[in-house]
């Protein structure tokens, strides 16, 4: 049967969306070649919701044929960062060509992939208009929209955050608009796709500045013996001008910051165009090795040498209540401690299994009898499950890297 909508990629952004047009009753297909994808749901959704999904009409495929009996497409295709430090776009780029080969006139095709400005008219719109013989704006409908997704948020969902769209003319932005319509309380329009696809840009470094200016304030009140947590505290009374961020191990997640050789420039903006965000990014990939020096440093404060001593990180995912991975400083943290001759292990509720350079790490079934017995405890992710009270007086040693725990109850970043 045809569908209303299609999401190809079920990943961190496709899921979510599918959710939500199941939910407002819209008939939706998901395609992805990744069967992983429904079966280790992602941005917070658990296996419960996909059931939900399911029973409310929701179909996987994995047929490209469906695609063409669709009037909305949507391209959630993941787009991280290459080894060169640009982003990615063969997973996109295969999601459209098997989209173009199917595409019908008046279908209306949306990307919610995060990309570089541009993306959608000189990357995406040849591959669709070259695999489909239609014409973009003519043809059929082609718009961006950047994905808004809080993982595990409480508080934002998909209906009550606004919905940006950008067209590539009028009547795609409108088209666009009448389905985002169907799904959120809000639609904010933008002049056009390139609007539309700097807003990610803008949102995501926003949150990378943001988090690198607190990490270095981090590094500055440590050494300074100012409690910095005690200044965010009395910083984020203030009713204007200030919004709060929190230092931590490292910035996780799935938006990554767009670095300015990232991005396109023209004689107006030669070199580097936003040099605030590369320096952004040196400080939090830095963060690790910060940490790393002050589990030295408290070791050998208490007589202990980082060689030999066993290391306890608690909550490896890049955000809390969440089994997600994605880019957490974790994984970087404990390599650097087995490169020190630390012997590592790990307790995370939401992780049965985790391993770093293809071996496994030990995973602690108690968490207090871990921590008595570790030489040091390292606090990453402040999962909601954990006794920090108690953590506190249990463990021998507590680096808290969240500024979760009572001021004085253990070292805080």
């Amino acid at each position: 049967m045809p569908a209303d909508l299609a999401v190809i990629g079920l990943g961190h952004l496709g899921l979510p969306l599918a959710q939500a047009a199941v939910t407002a009753g819209i008939e939706t297909i998901g395609y992805d070649t990744d069967p992983r994808h429904l079966t280790e749901p992602a941005a917070g959704r658990t296996p419960a919701d996909i059931r939900r999904m399911l029973s409310g009409g929701f179909r996987t495929v994995t047929d490209p044929a469906e695609l063409g009996r669709v009037r909305t497409a949507a391209l959630c295709a993941p787009t991280s960062l290459g080894a060169d430090g640009n982003l990615d776009l063969t997973a996109l780029g295969e999601a459209a060509r098997a989209l173009a080969a199917r595409l019908r006139p008046h279908t209306t095709v949306l990307l919610e992939s995060a990309v570089q400005p541009g993306t959608t008219e000189t990357f995406l719109r040849p591959i669709l208009e070259e695999g489909s013989g239609l014409r973009a704006g003519r043809d059929f409908h082609l718009a961006y929209s950047p994905s808004r997704v809080d993982p595990g948020s409480r508080t934002h969902d998909y209906a009550n955050t606004p919905k940006v769209i950008g067209g590539l003319t009028p009547a795609c932005t409108e088209s666009a608009a009448a389905f985002y319509g169907r799904l959120t309380d809000k639609v904010v329009r933008a002049r056009g796709p390139r609007e539309a696809e700097t807003v990610k840009v803008l949102e995501t470094n926003f949150r990378h500045v943001n988090i690198a200016l607190v990490n270095e304030m981090a590094v500055l009140c440590h050494d300074l013996g100012v409690d910095l947590w005690d200044v965010i505290r009395c910083a984020e009374t203030k009713p204007f001008g200030f919004h709060a961020f929190r230092p931590g191990p490292g910035v996780g997640g799935h938006g990554v910051p767009l670095d300015p050789n990232c991005l396109p420039h023209t004689g107006r903006t030669p070199g580097h165009p936003l040099r605030i965000v590369g320096l952004a990014q040196e400080i939090n990939t830095r963060m690790p090795q910060y940490v790393i020096q002050r589990c030295a440093t408290l070791l050998n404060e208490h007589g202990k040498s980082a060689r030999g001593a066993r290391v306890l990180l608690l909550g490896i995912t890049y955000k809390p209540d969440l089994p997600d991975l994605e880019s957490s400083p974790a994984t970087e943290i404990a390599r650097r401690l087995m490169d020190l001759g630390a012997v590592v292990s790990y307790h995370d509720p939401y992780v049965p299994d985790w391993r770093v350079r293809e071996l496994p790490v030990p995973r602690a079934d108690s968490l207090y009898e871990a921590a008595a017995s570790a030489d040091l405890t390292v606090l990453l992710q402040h999962h909601r499950t954990y006794d920090l009270q108690g953590l506190a007086v249990k463990a021998q040693l507590l680096l808290d890297t969240r500024g979760a725990t009572p001021a004085g109850a253990a070292h805080r970043l």
